[in-house]
């Protein structure tokens, strides 16, 4: 029962999400009950401890709606506006392929955003933007899912490192940087293999007219731009900036490389709808919001601005829940989600009748934002039971440390097939890949110097499982399906993402097993 307990937390959302079809937020209240009674019988999790926990990952569950709340009001805005067709009509100036728009807005765009501001940002402003152009919502939400995962490394300027891997294993600057290295040198390979399968999905599965051989190379120098970019920016500018500057300099790669090689396509196979009289200026107006939050975005990010200090300093804080020792803040003037509402009021200010303006914005955006609600506050919960169940009166560990040296005692002569597998295990509980590291990485480096294994490597290997992990999230599947309308869908999406996730993590674990070990 012990081991029951903790596993129930990851297979009871699997098994009633896949195995029973619930809907996600069925699953998620079912799995969060069940899972609390477990906890509290059987690992004895005191229960002040259970509601601190609960209380947590219900604030912080409003943090991530926060987030949504912006991402859906900017894309609501930009619809009754008529800006997006405008957007979609500029981007079909550029390339009308859906292909290229794939790896330029589905592939760097992602890494960009990644790289200043992470947490579910690339998806929800990224995604809604692909329906634009002519993409089918599934196809949005998947392929952005899949992109966002080797950028995630130095997302939100390197927060999963200096964060994550700092803070769990209590690593210095010199091996941190040592970890970083060695990532980038397994992305060397392993990435390139994402924009390929985000290319063979679309074609095969959302436009079969599309060829994809054709398109094969471009997918590649898309893929080797961006990783021996991030390789590159890595040795000149540190661990902050290698995700954003490789998305621009992989671009610019893939942009000459399409003027060297065009990519030809079937007439047939692209949008019917024409471009004729979009101006430049309307582009530019049109693209403006989005441009005004990546400005806000950097400004409030960059950490040699004073903004970041000042908005950071606005803290609301909820120390020793219920008494315990959990405690947790929230810097409500720095979340996305303040930036999107900021944008959006700034530019409907300039519009005619503002007042009906928001309130059509709100009537788009409610029906999506409550769907979403209605998962998050109990998946949250759920993840915060489990990070801290090494509160308890069993004499236990935690959950995650127990089922890590579990797998650790059984599998340590083969660990290096496995840690990247425990780091994507961590991210789809947790929902982060920043959490993931948090939770696993000082256990990885035990976990290392009990097999003998090298633990720059092992380190290495779980940030990429946790990268990984971040397609098969269940916070960023349902952020992401939210804000394109497809609230429930959540199983379908992980079906379609859980394949790529699968092949990246083999590719990185052979390249580690078969180069470095």
């Amino acid at each position: 029962m012990i081991l029951l307990t903790a596993l129930a937390p990851l297979l009871l959302v699997l098994i009633l999400l896949i195995g029973f079809r619930l809907k996600t937020s069925v699953a998620m209240a079912l799995s969060f009950a069940v899972s609390s009674v477990l906890a509290f019988h059987y690992w004895k999790i005191p229960l002040t401890n259970l509601a601190a926990a609960t209380t947590e990952g219900i604030i912080i569950a409003a943090t991530v709606l926060w987030i949504m709340a912006g991402a859906l009001f900017l894309l609501a805005y930009q619809k009754q506006t008529g800006q997006l067709d405008v957007i979609r009509q500029g981007f079909a100036k550029l390339s009308p392929d859906p292909r290229l728009q794939l790896l330029w807005v589905g592939w760097f765009g992602v890494a960009f955003l990644e790289g200043i501001a992470g947490f579910g940002t690339p998806a929800a402003i990224l995604a809604p933007l692909l329906v634009t152009l002519g993409f089918p919502p599934v196809a949005a939400v998947v392929l952005t899912l899949i992109a966002d995962s080797a950028p995630v490394s130095f997302g939100a300027l390197g927060t999963p490192l200096l964060i994550g891997v700092a803070q769990g294993a209590q690593l210095p600057a010199t091996e941190l940087l040592a970890v970083a290295n060695q990532l980038v040198l397994l992305d060397l390979l392993a990435a390139p293999v994402l924009p390929v399968l985000m290319l063979m999905l679309y074609c095969r599965l959302f436009n079969p007219k599309l060829p994809l051989r054709p398109a094969l190379p471009h997918a590649l120098v898309a893929g080797f731009a961006y990783s021996i970019s991030a390789w590159c920016w890595l040795q000149l500018a540190g661990p902050e900036f290698p995700s954003m500057l490789a998305a621009l300099t992989g671009f610019l790669v893939s942009y000459l490389y399409q003027r060297c090689r065009p990519l030809a396509y079937p007439e047939d196979a692209l949008p019917t709808d024409s471009c004729n009289g979009v101006t430049p200026q309307q582009i530019w107006s049109a693209l403006a919001p989005y441009l005004a939050v990546i400005a806000l975005l950097l400004l409030s990010r960059l950490p040699w601005l004073p903004l970041k200090a000042t908005l950071l300093s606005y803290q609301w804080s909820f120390n020793s829940l219920f008494g315990t020792d959990i405690s947790t803040q929230v810097s409500p003037l720095y979340l996305p989600g303040t930036l999107f509402m900021l944008v959006v009021l700034l530019f409907l200010a300039n519009r005619n009748k503002p007042g009906a303006l928001l309130l059509s914005c709100w009537r788009d955006c409610w029906p999506k934002l409550s769907g979403a609600a209605l998962t998050l506050l109990f998946a949250l919960p759920l993840v915060r039971l489990f990070v801290h169940s090494d509160i308890n009166s069993a004499g236990l560990p935690g959950m995650p440390a127990y089922l890590a040296t579990l797998a650790g005692n059984s599998l340590a002569e083969y660990w290096l097939g496995f840690s990247a597998l425990l780091g994507a295990l961590g991210a789809f509980i947790a929902g982060s890949a920043t959490f993931s590291n948090l939770l696993f990485a000082e256990m990885q480096l035990n976990l290392a110097k009990q097999a003998v294994l090298d633990p720059t490597l092992v380190l290495a290997l779980q940030m990429l499982g946790a990268n990984a992990g971040n397609m098969v999230c269940l916070l960023n599947l349902v952020a992401a399906a939210s804000v394109v309308g497809l609230q429930g869908q959540e199983r379908a999406l992980l079906k379609l993402t859980v394949g790529p996730m699968l092949i990246y993590l083999l590719l990185g674990s052979m390249v580690a097993w078969t180069l470095f070990s």
